[in-house]
């Protein structure tokens, strides 16, 4: 009798032990598991893209570092509902976008890369377009800015872009937002962007517009007047 009460006691003991042993093996693991940062892509259904850190520094006060818990989004002007959204409210709310599109710089070199993002002309809807509403001017956190017909934005698929080629834009391509504005030369191609605004204004020049740049900035014309 006394036997076998010590052979059940080693039984329990080595139980004990291998689920102790199981639970120190498998509960770790997944505390363990650390997110990586994503690597850019570099081929696209087929197409060969650029590198994100294939261009030249160019904008007008440096590379902008913005403060993201701070950061606003503000759409107004001449619309029915002004607007203001945080980073995540736009990418949380709205339909998110992926295409290659080529920038063509005037300095002359381009790239092709995949930008992803919501359509300029989603947001515009929500804030209510007004009739007399000609001109969206774009503003951007160095102050920078420049302008499109309203009918660019509302009868195209432009891409605001928050990731270039699968990664989350660096600050050196426009983080938080970018306007991927195709057709159209790199100047138009504001980084940083900070405010959406509406005016009746078809006059209205930009940074380099009002330097002698084209205010179209169509690729098919030449972009200095």
């Amino acid at each position: 009798m006394k036997k076998t009460v010590i052979q059940v006691a080693v039984v329990v003991v080595l139980v004990a032990a291998v689920l102790y042993g199981a639970s120190r093996f498998t509960t770790p693991l997944t505390t363990r598991v650390a997110p990586l940062e994503a690597v850019e892509v570099r081929e696209y259904e087929g197409e060969d893209l650029s590198s994100v850190y294939q261009f030249s520094e160019n904008s007008i006060r440096g590379v902008q570092k913005v403060d993201i818990a701070r950061y606003r989004l503000n759409i107004d002007g001449l619309v029915q509902n002004p607007l203001t959204f945080t980073y995540d409210d736009v990418l949380e709310n709205y339909q998110h976008y992926k295409k290659t599109v080529i920038l063509d710089c005037v300095e002359g070199w381009s790239v092709r890369i995949l930008w992803e993002g919501v359509l300029v002309k989603d947001l515009l809807a929500k804030a209510g377009v007004k009739p007399e509403a000609k001109t969206v001017i774009f503003h951007a956190y160095d102050t920078y800015t420049t302008s499109f017909p309203i009918e660019y934005l509302l009868d195209n698929n432009i891409i605001m872009a928050y990731k270039m080629n699968e990664i989350t834009m660096p600050p050196e391509r426009g983080y938080p937002f970018a306007l991927v504005a195709e057709s159209k030369w790199g100047y138009k191609w504001i980084k940083w962007i900070t405010r959406i605004e509406l005016s009746d204004d078809v006059n209205y020049q930009g940074f380099w517009e009002s330097r002698g740049y084209s205010n179209s900035g169509d690729l098919d014309k030449n972009f200095f007047e």
